[in-house]
């Protein structure tokens, strides 16, 4: 690898997806995936749980993995607030190497994101390998070709002036302790020939409407087009490709679905 993975699930960040990102309707999608292909299963890029704990509250046998150690910890007091059990690893998806093979492995939006495309490469050889033969996996990815402002980037005379500010007011939401937690996100560097953007966010603690603490970090992601993704299935060892719509099992359309989902299996 070129340099470590990064990442910016941690600390505030960290805390904001353990307080607030907890359903959608993708847990349902990829549960149905595990219950279809069979346990053990891994949630590859868990965070603080939003699928695994309920895979783990409907008694499926899921593991968890994920390069932050502090949305791990989130994971961790959940499960055992609940009194769930909950096997999890602290690996970048390109390092991965656990004592388990698995039926199904899911990533539900990490993938390529903190890396470089040869940690990409990597991490789908590695996933191949805790594959048991025959064994799944299923992944989403955002295309980038529906996002209207994002789109004209990649025109020279549209491009925006990098990095973009701040916006004057972010997302704040109510914590359970009653603080608020406020996110901000912008742009920092867009390269349209090797297909990566960096963005930074900024997460702000705010106790009785004043700012305690705030942290800035930025992060890089691998923008990816079906194709590459198939061809980077099919180098790591993988067959019987299929890409989906949405969250549906019908075949992927090229002017309606920005979600597509990459099933495949090992072989």
């Amino acid at each position: 690898m070129d340099r470590e993975p990064v990442t910016w699930h941690h600390g505030l960040v960290a805390r904001w997806w353990a307080e607030f990102n907890r359903d959608g309707d993708d847990i349902g999608y990829f549960q149905r995936a595990i219950e279809r292909s069979g346990e053990p299963a891994l949630d590859l890029g868990c965070g603080t749980g939003r699928l695994l704990l309920p895979f783990l509250r409907a008694g499926l046998d899921v593991d968890g993995c994920d390069v932050s150690e502090d949305m791990l910890a989130h994971c961790a007091a959940a499960a055992e607030s609940e009194g769930l059990s909950a096997r999890l690893e602290c690996q970048p998806m390109c390092e991965l190497d656990l004592p388990r093979r698995y039926k199904t492995v899911v990533i539900c939006g990490t993938f390529g994101i903190g890396g470089n495309r040869a940690d990409d490469r990597e991490a789908l050889r590695r996933i191949h390998r805790h594959l048991e033969p025959g064994g799944t996996l299923a992944f989403d990815l955002y295309l980038p070709n529906f996002e209207k402002h994002g789109w004209g980037a990649w025109l020279s005379e549209e491009r925006p002036a990098l990095p973009t500010p701040w916006p004057e007011r972010g997302d704040r939401k109510q914590c359970a302790d009653g603080t608020e937690l406020e996110l901000k996100t912008r742009t920092l560097e867009f390269d349209p020939l090797n297909q990566v953007v960096t963005r930074e966010i900024r997460a702000e603690h705010w106790v009785d409407g004043q700012l305690v603490a705030a942290e800035e970090s930025a992060l890089p992601g691998n923008i990816y087009f079906k194709s590459e993704v198939v061809l980077m299935l099919e180098s790591a060892g993988f067959g019987e490709i299929r890409v989906t719509g949405g969250l549906s099992e019908r075949e992927a359309q090229p002017y309606e679905d920005e979600r597509v989902i990459f099933t495949a299996n090992a072989v």
